[in-house]
């Protein structure tokens, strides 16, 4: 069995699939043959935004999609992070939970990350999760990119952060399901929050350079 093997055959649920960057992963995860369900408050938005998204990929609400999928994705916003977390804990016991959640903060200078008190987003999903295993993954991809089918391959690298090397070895298989994307492993969830505060400095690029940026690694 190879590496992007141990995904096959896998459900994988997206938390808040009905925003951006939750429709963007799931419609390339669908592409890369995947079975997604989008999960939401309102069920029927879930519904229809799948219905436009892939055949591959349907909709219901946060519960039934978390109960259903194999792995996990955490897209929502911040503010709505922890409660959600907690409403699920017994859904998303016994699975690997991706967080991609980054805590940003806006103002007219734009951009800036806000301090968690766990540490990060994903130190909080942990801290939330004991049961579960929590990953931190896809906090740098462009929402836009993933949702524009005209582009075909999405080019970046995925920095794939958490403390069982079996789980970071799958999600850097879930990743590597996206065409272009190579999952790379970054470390322990301590250092989530210097990533997820990245994307700060990510969206500031893209202001001043009218641009998408991504990250990727060299020298790999």
């Amino acid at each position: 069995m190879t590496s992007a093997d141990v995904i096959d055959g896998q459900t994988i649920g997206v938390l808040g699939g009905t925003g951006a960057q939750g429709r963007g992963l799931a419609l390339r995860l669908a592409q890369g043959g995947l079975t997604v369900v989008l999960g939401s408050r309102d069920a029927g938005r879930a519904h229809e935004a799948a219905q436009a998204l892939h055949p591959a990929v349907s909709g219901t609400d946060n519960a039934s999609c978390a109960e259903q999928a194999d792995i996990v994705i955490v897209a929502v916003p911040y503010e709505g992070h922890r409660d959600l977390l907690v409403e699920l804990e017994p859904q998303l016991r016994g699975k690997i939970v991706v967080d991609c959640v980054n805590p940003l903060g806006f103002d007219k200078q734009g951009a800036y990350p806000i301090r968690v008190p766990d540490g990060s987003a994903c130190e909080e999903a942990a801290a939330v999760l004991p049961d579960s295993t929590v990953i931190g993954a896809f906090h740098s991809v462009s929402a836009i990119v993933l949702l524009d089918e005209s582009v075909p391959s999405v080019d970046c690298d995925v920095l794939v952060l958490g403390e069982v090397r079996e789980a970071t070895d799958t999600v850097i298989a879930l990743a590597s399901r996206i065409a272009g994307v190579r999952g790379v492993f970054g470390g322990r969830l301590r250092n989530a929050f210097q990533i997820e505060s990245l994307t700060a400095n990510i969206i500031a690029i893209n202001r001043r350079y009218k641009t998408h940026a991504s990250i990727s690694i060299t020298g790999l």
